[in-house]
Order: C-alpha cells, then sequence, then structure tokens
C-alpha cells in the first residue's frame, strides 16, 4: 500500500470513528447497539459500518459484502468478544484496585474495536460519487435490514433509523 493509500484509509478509519462516535452519543442508541449485541448475536461494529456505509456513501451491502466485512473483522472480534466478557464479570467486584483493572480492560476493548473499525473502513474502495440523501438513508436502511435479520422489526432497530435519519440532518 502506498502513503497515499494507508492516509486515505487512515482518513476514512477516522471519518468511520467519528460517525460512530457521534451516532452512539445519541439518547437511546448506546443500549440499542447493546440490545441487538445480546440479544440478537449482532456486532456492533458491523452495524455501524453498513449504517455508515449506507448514510455517507449511499452504498448497499448485499449478504456477501457484509460476509466479506464479517471476515475482515473475525481476527479482532476474537479478542473483543472475551475482553467484553472480563470488563463485564470485573463490574461487579466492587474493589478499588479490581476496578482500576476493569478500566485497563475497557481501554484495551475500546482499541480493539477501533482497529477493528479501521480494518473495516480499509476494505472500502474508492468513495462513488455523493449520492443524494435520500437514497443515502434508503441504503443505510436497507444495510440495517440486511445486518439485523430477524431484528429488523424490533424496537432497537425502529430507534436506530430514527437517530440515524436525525443525525443525518444536522450533518
Amino acid at each position: 500500500m502506498t502513503r497515499r493509500q494507508n492516509g486515505t484509509c487512515d482518513a476514512a478509519g477516522e471519518a468511520f470513528w467519528r460517525f460512530s462516535l457521534a451516532l452512539y452519543a445519541r439518547p437511546g442508541v448506546a443500549p440499542a447497539l447493546i440490545a441487538l449485541q445480546d440479544r440478537a448475536g449482532c456486532n456492533v461494529n458491523l452495524i455501524l459500518f453498513a449504517l455508515w456505509r449506507g448514510a455517507t456513501r449511499g452504498e448497499r451491502l448485499d449478504a456477501a459484502g457484509l460476509a466479506g466485512a464479517a471476515a475482515v473483522v473475525a481476527p479482532l472480534d476474537a479478542v473483543v468478544v472475551p475482553l467484553r466478557a472480563l470488563r463485564r464479570q470485573l463490574k461487579f467486584v466492587p474493589d478499588h484496585d479490581t476496578q482500576a483493572l476493569r478500566r485497563g480492560v475497557a481501554g484495551i476493548e475500546i482499541a480493539a474495536e477501533r482497529a477493528e473499525q479501521r480494518r473495516l473502513a480499509a476494505s472500502l474502495g474508492s468513495p462513488p460519487r455523493g449520492a443524494p440523501e435520500t437514497d443515502r438513508r434508503a441504503a443505510a436502511a436497507a444495510n440495517l435490514a440486511l445486518c439485523l435479520g430477524a431484528a429488523d422489526g424490533s424496537p432497537e432497530a425502529a430507534l436506530l433509523r430514527r437517530s440515524l435519519a436525525a443525525l443525518m440532518r444536522c450533518a
């Protein structure tokens, strides 16, 4: 990869991270994503990636594209999942030293999640020409439905659609 391509990947990774933070910060989004992760087995970074691709690029994923994205993050997901489990387990130990360790584990977990997002962003080709907002919103909705499968009709999915629409209006 040339330096310019690497800079483009870095920029895309940073843009994806900023998008994720902005959406995650909207009211109700964090609990909705965590519920989809815990109850439906969804990968939060894949959901965010699908929404980002649709909302910012107007791109629709297909089953093969989603499977390819899942393969890109699989090696790091093997790190994130045990870290998440350990962090959650430590939550219930009130000891000060244990809580300091929990914060350290959380930091490593976030670093691994961010690395997943960089990998996902780097897997993109050149950005297409800008799509109109209505097309981008439809692409994001289609991508979300693909990611969620049977959970697409859930209250969490509806909240994500509303929050994304509000975020897109603000952008």
